[in-house]
């Protein structure tokens, strides 16, 4: 049965989708094709028809993954203000809800341990995607009136990634919660925009 390419974007997008998931949980190198494609409603046999190698796959994912966040980022700070935005980004992205949506969140926390260890194309996509966030931010920032957004973007992107990679490590939940309550509040307060949670 032949399809038309409105319908193998549909199948690629389904696919990517169920990878980027697998990859968050798992990491990229415990993820199978067979899997992914079982995952996603396919055969096996239907993965060349979409990508040239697993490899491929992941870089796509990566891709993917930070669209998505870009779509969360442009859903929590769209038609605010820079001192609302920044506050309503920063209380979503240092919370329980994100911290506990580990197979849909930010991939920057799920994807820098494996980093590394991946092909010069997975490097370069994840590269991508950090700068997209950061200079998302630093417009966010910039609007603030601070002339070093750029810097304080990235400082503060670390600091939120790395709040989650440790909350999400401790097993007791009242810890956990503490770290990401105090990076939050000093977060706010570094960037000078209050307590707006």
């Amino acid at each position: 049965m032949r399809y038309d390419a409105e319908h193998k974007q549909r199948t690629r997008a389904r696919v990517l989708k169920e990878a980027a998931k697998a990859i968050r949980g798992e990491g990229p190198h415990q993820i199978g094709v067979a899997d992914v494609m079982a995952k996603a409603g396919l055969t096996h046999g239907g993965f060349y028809a979409h990508f040239g190698s697993k490899d491929d796959l992941v870089v796509a994912a990566i891709a993917q993954m930070f669209d998505e966040a870009m779509a969360a980022f442009e859903h929590f700070t769209a038609g605010k203000a820079p001192v609302a935005a920044l506050a309503t980004y920063i209380d979503f992205y240092l919370s329980p809800r994100h911290r506990d949506a580990q197979a849909t969140g930010c991939p920057l926390p799920a994807l820098a341990a494996d980093l590394p260890r991946l092909d010069r194309a997975a490097r370069a996509g994840f590269t991508a995607g950090a700068e997209r966030l950061t200079s998302a931010l630093s417009d966010l920032i910039s609007g603030l009136g601070h002339r070093d957004a750029t810097e304080l973007a990235s400082s503060a992107l670390a600091e939120m990634v790395g709040a989650i990679s440790l909350a999400r490590a401790i097993s007791d939940p009242r810890r956990s919660n503490q770290v990401l309550r105090h990076s939050r509040d000093a977060l706010k307060r570094r960037l000078g925009i209050g307590d707006k949670s």
